[in-house]
């Protein structure tokens, strides 16, 4: 299963940058990103290729991974209908009458939707069925 890493960063010139360059420079490629700056923090979660080696990249350059998630990733949607107007909702709608609850999403490289749920093994059955 994929993972998404959540690093806080400080809302300032260059942390993103340090971010990136870090990952980069240890040859991991970022798959995924999701970045709020609130309150002089920025909250991003990274969907990497290599969790091990970010790990080690982001700790090398002084930053530290607060949480380690097990996310669900679509494949790319490649067909033009799948990328229309109301495919998120019915999606969430799909896991919310499961009872399941999202906790994360945002969109990926390559046209993918990234969750985390409550019960990710169950949402992505629900998820294959759509596609």
């Amino acid at each position: 299963m994929a993972k998404d890493l959540l690093v806080t960063l400080e809302d300032q010139p260059g942390e993103g940058a340090r971010l990136g360059e870090a990952l980069g420079n240890a040859g991991v490629n970022i798959e995924g990103l999701c970045a709020i700056m609130d309150g002089g923090t920025g909250t991003v979660h990274v969907l990497v290729d290599d969790v091990a080696g970010a790990r080690t990249a982001l700790e090398g350059a002084g930053l530290t991974i607060e949480a380690e998630t097990d996310v669900i990733v679509s494949p790319p949607l490649p067909d033009p209908d799948l990328d229309t107007p109301g495919r998120f909702g019915a999606m969430a709608r799909a896991i919310a009458d499961a009872g399941i609850n999202i906790t994360l999403v945002y969109v990926a490289s390559r046209n993918r939707v990234v969750l985390a749920t409550s019960d990710n093994q169950r949402a992505t059955q629900l998820l294959q069925s759509m596609m």
